[in-house]
């Protein structure tokens, strides 16, 4: 006979065909709904880290991995600064910059923006604004011309095109004291895209030189670095500014946009306890289902505990019959999961065609589609999740179970 007893007798139990109509229907309705939703927690949280991944690169299309400021003031020798971070580990580029909030007008059109002020030919290595460029070229900031390139948007706003003249207006002082806005004249050569509104609508980029007289300093106000990893570019960026002499401040990616990453992690936290409720009403028919179990085999238990099988078994047996419930509906929901998360990119286009609607409408998303990225820890994290829950659900049948008194189940008997 199979040994140990207590397992044999649960598998019999289990896979017996006695039961009656009801209990063997709650019995499936409890194993498929452990599968949903096991399946449901991985697809879903597949999806959430695929959006997660595809706001983080739009992020950091025109945003670097990290920083290096002077706490406000310009940094003259940055060409020496960027020399002496060469051969940093990790490290894939390095360029400057300089950031000035101003007013854009045009006509009757005004509009609020970043300005920014890059070196056309290093900027490529720090960021993928070449790439998203939908009019005109980076190398079309050339010193000294005052020319611009808009975010898509923000050019829409000011209803201007490649050709025309914008007027920037940044803060400045009298020299007399008050205040006197600095106005300079800049000729528009390009816009660019990267679907993300905060760039799109806010940004523009002049060169290096022009930022720099038109706000009157002698250098960048900052370094921004790329790493081949972006995962350790916070570490990287920290050993890697340990190299200057002197040291100058650094801010990673994570810190910059450390508010939609938090929401993000809310999102995917509260996302993921609403789904485990689905394996949650599994594991109550779970405990239903043995204790109607229970009830219907009290004649085998007392019969089994006459033969010798002590309370302990009886708690085996019945644990087994529910954990094997949980098993087989983890395994089937973790299946059903791999497969759609997998295959979101093929499953969702052809639901979009037989049902003739969009769920990412591209008239109002900037993805037509919808991501997926699959992370090993959450299978596991989730699988685990189940087998806990579906195993606790099992303690109080089986012990109800070991309760029963031989005598008083037998004596009608």
């Amino acid at each position: 006979m199979f040994q140990p007893l207590p397992v044999f007798v649960g598998l019999r139990y289990s896979l017996a065909r006695e039961h009656s109509f009801f209990v063997s229907f709650i019995t499936w309705v409890s194993l498929l709904g452990v599968a949903v939703g096991v399946a449901a927690l991985i697809t879903v949280l597949s999806v959430m880290n695929g959006f997660e991944a595809e706001l983080r690169g739009r992020l950091l299309s025109l945003s670097a991995h990290a920083t290096l400021t002077a706490g406000g003031l310009s940094i003259p020798d940055w060409q020496a600064r960027i020399e002496q971070l060469q051969g940093s580990l990790g490290l894939e580029g390095a360029a400057p910059y300089l950031d000035t909030d101003a007013m854009l007008s045009r006509q009757s059109s005004m509009s609020g923006a970043i300005v920014r002020g890059i070196d056309p030919e290093l900027e490529p290595r720090v960021s993928s604004i070449a790439d998203a460029m939908r009019e005109g070229k980076l190398t079309d900031l050339k010193p000294g011309l005052n020319r611009i390139i808009l975010g898509r948007m923000l050019a829409y706003q000011l209803q201007v095109g490649a050709g025309d003249t914008v007027v920037v207006m940044i803060p400045g002082s009298a020299p007399g004291g008050g205040f006197a806005p600095r106005l300079q004249e800049f000729e528009v050569v390009g816009t660019f895209e990267v679907g993300l509104q905060e760039h799109d609508s806010v940004l523009a980029l002049i060169n290096l030189s022009d930022a720099e007289s038109l706000r009157g300093l002698q250098g960048p106000t900052g370094i921004r670095l790329k790493f081949d990893d972006v995962l350790k570019a916070p570490s990287l960026a920290r050993a890697a500014v340990q190299r200057l002499n002197p040291k100058l401040n650094v801010r990673d990616w994570t810190e910059e946009n450390e508010a939609y990453f938090r929401a993000i992690r809310i999102e995917k936290t509260t996302t993921g306890l609403m789904l485990m409720l689905i394996v949650a009403v599994a594991v109550f028919n779970i405990v239903a289902t043995l204790v109607m179990v229970v009830t219907d085999k009290r004649t085998d238990i007392a019969i089994l505990r006459t033969l010798g099988l002590s309370p302990r078994g009886v708690v085996a047996v019945f644990m087994t019959q529910g954990a094997l419930i949980g098993w087989i509906g983890t395994a089937l929901g973790v299946g059903l999961g791999l497969a759609l998360a997998l295959n979101v990119d093929v499953i969702v286009p052809f639901l979009e065609t037989n049902l003739g609607f969009h769920i990412m409408d591209p008239d109002v998303f900037y993805m037509s589609g919808i991501p997926s990225e699959l992370h090993p820890p959450d299978v596991v994290r989730i699988a685990i999740a189940a087998l806990v829950l579906t195993f606790v659900a099992t303690i109080y049948p089986a012990y109800q179970a070991s309760r029963t008194q031989p005598a008083e189940a037998l004596r009608y008997e």
